[in-house]
């Protein structure tokens, strides 16, 4: 009997030991910053490269100096256009730290989108909840509510387009680049506002579609698809967040496939197939402070003449 006990104690002490050191590995990854790069001949022939930054999930919370630093040195990439696809926030005070740490990056033109941590916090929960499959729509509520509109109006300052539920053309290099955005689908905000009219003959000059969403769900990607995006941008999945190596993703956190939770894949709706991005994001929410086999990312997209 005491033997057995003995036997007990020294499993229950050893998954102990295991389950601090994996959290503590994915505490520590989290901080793990990555630039990945990616290429997409997606321009009319001719065109001059253009370098978007793409930026997501950065869940910004006061005192995160290291994330500060970080996206203070994206700068240096002098991207010729900036994307964000939302869930910047994630704690009622973290606007100035975010705008703060976005300053550089402002500097240069750019488009959002919100996601629900733009709008409301992130809430205390059982941390097993995250890799349940299907988790429906947040309850969200006035109770934590952010100051998104403080965020935007910082944006707009610095010359950042608002593409959620609308569209708007935006020369760069010769090009017209044509972007489509929609407000977070993950609550239930996403009305897809079409493509820039343009003149009539706006079909005929060297253009490109772009499209921009926080949560890629697959109603969303496919109303792109149909009407003629050249490229997406979305994220909301933190790659998963805890995956598992030489697997993957466990979960997406909507009904995209695990096997696209992060990373450049094509999407395919009636035989036309589009560049879908989606990022792995910068942050995490401050209730689960882990990444596992899933570093932090920023992404460039050099766009090329096809």
């Amino acid at each position: 009997m005491a033997s057995a006990a003995r036997r007990t104690a020294l499993l229950a002490g050893g998954a102990l030991a295991l389950g601090t050191a994996a959290i503590g590995y994915g505490m520590y990854e989290t901080q793990q910053f990555q630039l990945r790069r990616e290429t997409l001949p997606v321009l009319p022939v001719g065109a001059p490269d253009i370098r978007i930054l793409h930026l997501s999930d950065i869940h910004m919370v006061p005192g995160q100096q290291l994330k500060r630093r970080w996206l203070h040195q994206l700068a240096e990439l002098r991207p010729d256009f900036v994307i964000n696809t939302g869930d910047n926030l994630s704690h009622q005070n973290g606007v100035p730290a975010l705008i703060d740490a976005l300053e550089p990056l402002m500097q240069f033109p750019g488009a959002f989108v919100p996601g629900s941590n733009c709008y409301f916090a992130p809430q205390l929960k059982n941390p097993l909840r995250y890799l349940k499959r299907s988790r429906g729509v947040p309850n969200n509520s006035s109770r934590n509510a952010l100051p998104h509109e403080e965020m935007h109006r910082h944006f707009g300052a610095a010359g950042w387009l608002n593409m959620a539920n609308r569209n708007q053309s935006v020369p760069m290099k010769g090009i017209r680049m044509d972007l489509s955005g929609v407000d977070d689908a993950h609550i239930n905000r996403d009305t897809f506002a079409g493509w820039p009219a343009g003149s009539v003959n706006s079909a005929r000059s060297p253009h490109v579609k772009i499209a921009l969403a926080h949560a890629p769900y697959q109603r969303v990607l496919d109303e792109f698809t149909r009407t003629g995006a050249d490229v997406i941008f979305a994220g909301h999945t933190h790659g998963g967040q805890i995956c598992i190596p030489g697997y993957g993703a466990l979960v997406t956190n909507c009904d995209l496939p695990t096997w696209r939770a992060r990373g450049l894949t094509n999407w395919e709706l009636n035989g036309r197939s589009v560049p879908l991005n989606v990022s792995a994001g910068i942050g995490n929410s401050r209730f689960v402070p882990v990444r596992i086999a899933c570093r932090p990312e920023a992404v460039l997209v050099t766009l090329t003449s096809k």
